[in-house]
């Protein structure tokens, strides 16, 4: 097949799409880009909600990256008309664009998340209100020219609505190849501490108050260090919480290209723990980048990500700092059990989170006669 990835996404912030197409032209198929990043973070696009004066930035941006998306597309359609169309994670608007572009084309839009659901995630718009309605129209504007809707859990397939939901498929975010390139070589646990690490963006989704609250209950445990990376919404309460342990160590950011290095030095990484509906719903990209890179995850023991991890990785209530510290702890004690999590994480990741693995059941909707025996 010959596939054409489009849209304003930006892999820097997502890398959702990049694995995408990594798996893509694993499979064999052609992948021709036709991007141009808004560079925009999710946060960015939540603020002008908040702030509706600003949205004409937005719109100016969007109006700047459609017009070199339209000269790309063109430029493509004469070289050779694609077969399918991927529009990129965040692409509620890009597919509009798309589907005037490629009336005849097959499209897939990677709607990781929802609008309505993010803005409810991070207190913009609660049920039934102008905000929400607004968000969920402009969710199943985006929905209604898609051919093929590509989510990442069966709980995120069963959110959308109606008319939308036979054209779902599921397909696992999984991590690029960097990723278990620094994971292969399994190293071995650290010597006389647990190295920790959190790369995220501090939204409830993260549950970070919760490890704020679980870091404050090791304060006294001279076994766990911890590396806590990235800035947002719940940044400020959660360093508030762990404010008595001197063993934290605050990152504002640190550069994509660096992040595999980063986790793959650490004994264990932490996925998510928040409560809300959102993040009873999804397997964040996080988990499967700890895995490939050979640390141990500890995350929420939620049912997709029971049904992804499995024994091979530990699980706690969401939204418990007694448990996750007690994890923790459990973990900084059993040197045996520390490597074999990280043996049997790293095998799960390599044999069902690849890219090329993650991405057969979006070529088999796409294009049946893909379907192949494993």
């Amino acid at each position: 097949m010959r596939w054409l990835a489009f849209g304003t996404y930006d892999v820097e912030r997502h890398p959702r799409v990049a694995v995408l197409i990594e798996g893509l032209r694993a499979s064999g198929d052609e992948v021709v880009e036709v991007n141009a990043p808004l560079h925009l973070s999710t946060a960015a696009r939540v603020a002008m909600l908040r702030q509706p004066w600003r949205l004409p930035v937005l719109a100016g941006k969007l109006a700047a990256c459609w017009a070199r998306l339209v000269v790309g597309a063109r430029r493509e359609l004469r070289r050779q008309r694609p077969d399918a169309v991927l529009v990129g994670y965040l692409g509620h608007f890009d597919v509009r664009l798309a589907r005037l572009l490629f009336r005849s084309t097959p499209i897939a839009l990677d709607h990781l998340v929802s609008a309505a659901g993010t803005a409810q995630d991070r207190g913009l718009a609660g049920k039934g209100g102008l905000k929400h309605r607004l968000m969920r129209w402009i969710d199943r504007a985006a929905l209604r020219r898609a051919d093929v809707v590509v989510v990442d859990t069966a709980e995120q397939a069963a959110t959308l609505p109606a008319e939308a939901a036979d054209r779902a498929v599921v397909v696992p975010v999984g991590a690029s190849s960097e990723w278990f390139a620094r994971g292969g070589g399994l190293p071995s646990p650290s010597a006389g501490q647990l190295s920790v690490v959190f790369v995220g963006l501090f939204t409830p989704l993260h549950g970070t108050a919760t490890i704020g609250a679980a870091l404050a209950e090791l304060a006294g445990d001279d076994r766990v260090a911890v590396t806590m990376v990235g800035t947002g919404q719940d940044y400020a309460r959660c360093r508030e919480l762990a404010a008595a342990n001197p063993r934290v160590t605050w990152l504002d950011w640190v550069p994509g290209a660096e992040l595999p290095d980063l986790v793959a030095a650490h004994d264990v990484s932490l996925g998510i723990f928040g409560t809300t509906d959102k993040a009873l719903r999804v397997v964040p990209t996080k988990v499967y980048q700890g895995l490939a890179a050979g640390s141990v995850v500890v995350t929420s023991d939620t049912a997709p990500q029971r049904a992804a991890l499995g024994d091979a990785a530990v699980l706690v209530p969401p939204g418990d700092p007694g448990a996750l510290a007690a994890a923790l702890r459990e973990l900084a004690g059993d040197a045996t059990q520390l490597a074999t999590l990280k043996s049997s994480g790293y095998a799960l990741a390599s044999d069902r989170y690849r890219p090329v693995e993650t991405v057969r059941a979006l070529r088999e909707r796409v294009h049946p006669e893909s379907k192949v025996d494993r």
